[in-house]
């Protein structure tokens, strides 16, 4: 049985295009622009340098980059600047968007196969974009007898907790949206919220298949919490200290991964069961438990949680490449911005105009903002790399090893740590500090 596509039309689409457009001026002139007026005429328009700003003043003033540059400058060093765009959010959220793409592409060229193809006319590039409004399209269905209250609720804090953790990893030099003295001891904390968040949504979904994927998912998590904390101490041995922009700082010579590579060999392991990847995926095992904790939502529900494990990696990426791979530390690639356009202005014909808010970025943030992206890059494909090779590990097999092999091993890293430090090569005051 053939299937007739139907036919593409560029007119019939223009037309809708001017169809569209032209509701969108008449809603907002007939809604829009009254209350515009409503408000403008109960509120007090503001004097700065001794002018009235109405609305056409702030339209010129937007259109001149000697007024707005130094605004926009100004607003890119705010706590709410850092918190939603860079480095917070929406450059994290970018991250995981991508790395979304770049696992099916990846895992695809593994497997010989071509992976997304058709959505976008360039390796489906697109696809990304179709696969979230189909979730935004789908109805988001509640099992009848969910404790409705925590199941909503889930994956807003799954993804609240994953921001948190975003907020934590400092990108750049001054670049952090929370940069506390015990900043890995913030760390721990909210990456102890992960299992009971997982626990709790899958209890409320009242399903037996969320319920033993929520159970293997406490059990994992919290058998490799232990000897994630422990491979840690030695890098807060080494640098004396537990912010991690100072710990960033004290790998301007040497990274730690050089002198502590067992104990970066269990963190990345560890990071694999944290996020529930292959071969750590029992607790999301397809062909045991449907897609275990996850099995009963839907839509954007779903989004929301796959958003916030992508959020997930990404923190787990950085914070390996704050701790073991220098952070921003490296060689200075990136070119200074020109002298001349902050002195003399950009001249084109008779006119000459002068930018006094240029650079936006100074060249040592943009040269360590390239190097962390380049290693936590590194880091994500190499934990992406797992499920395109490896098998599924039993359940008493991963107990097995972070209870017991991990945990030895991560003991291990802390006496080369300690006899370091104590043979004065590393540590503060180090031969080689």
């Amino acid at each position: 049985m053939s299937t007739i596509a139907p036919q593409f039309r560029l007119s019939r689409f223009i037309g809708s295009l001017f169809d569209l457009i032209f509701w969108v001026i008449l809603i907002f002139s007939l809604v829009g622009l009254p209350i515009v007026f409503i408000v403008l005429f109960y509120i007090k328009l503001p004097v700065i340098n001794g002018q009235l700003m109405t609305p056409y003043l702030a339209m010129t003033w937007m259109a001149d980059p000697s007024r707005t540059l130094p605004i926009v400058k100004n607003f890119m060093h705010t706590t709410i600047f850092k918190v939603m765009a860079f480095p917070g959010f929406g450059f994290a959220a970018l991250l995981a968007a991508a790395t979304i793409f770049v696992e099916r592409k990846f895992l695809a060229k593994i497997q010989l196969r071509v992976g997304p193809l058709y959505c976008g006319k360039i390796e489906g590039i697109l696809q990304l974009m179709g696969d979230g409004f189909k979730l935004m399209s789908k109805e988001i269905i509640i099992p009848a007898k969910a404790d409705k209250p925590i199941f909503w609720m889930g994956p807003l804090l799954f993804v609240g907790a994953a921001g948190a953790f975003v907020s934590l990893i400092p990108v750049a030099p001054g670049w952090v949206v929370a940069n506390p003295n015990v900043g890995l001891l913030a760390v721990f904390a909210v990456i102890g919220f992960f299992p009971i968040i997982a626990v709790l949504t899958a209890w409320a979904a009242n399903s037996k298949w969320t319920f033993i994927g929520g159970l293997r998912a406490l059990h994992q998590m919290v058998a490799f919490e232990i000897p994630l904390i422990l491979s840690l101490l030695g890098v807060v041995i080494l640098s004396g200290s537990l912010n991690l922009s100072q710990i960033v700082v004290s790998q301007e010579h040497f990274w730690w991964i050089a002198f502590l590579p067992i104990g970066a060999i269990v963190f990345f392991i560890t990071i694999l069961a944290e996020l529930e990847r292959v071969p750590f995926d029992l607790p999301e095992a397809e062909s045991e438990i449907v897609a275990g904790w996850l099995t009963e939502f839907s839509g954007m529900m779903y989004g929301l949680i796959q958003l916030g494990t992508y959020l997930k990696l990404y923190a787990f990426a950085g914070l390996f490449t704050v701790l073991f791979l220098g952070g921003w530390n490296g060689p200075m690639v990136w070119p200074p911005f020109p002298q001349d356009i902050i002195t003399q202005g950009i001249t084109i014909g008779p006119v000459t105009a002068k930018f006094p808010g240029l650079p936006l970025f100074d060249q040592e943030m943009l040269n360590g903002t390239l190097w962390f992206v380049i290693k936590t890059v590194g880091v994500i494909l190499l934990i992406l790399l797992p499920r395109g090779v490896f098998p599924r590990v039993r359940i008493d097999m991963i107990l097995h090893t972070g209870w017991y092999k991990l945990i030895g091993l991560a003991f291990i890293n802390i006496f080369i740590a300690l006899g370091l430090l104590y043979a004065g090569v590393l540590g503060p005051g180090g031969l080689l500090h």
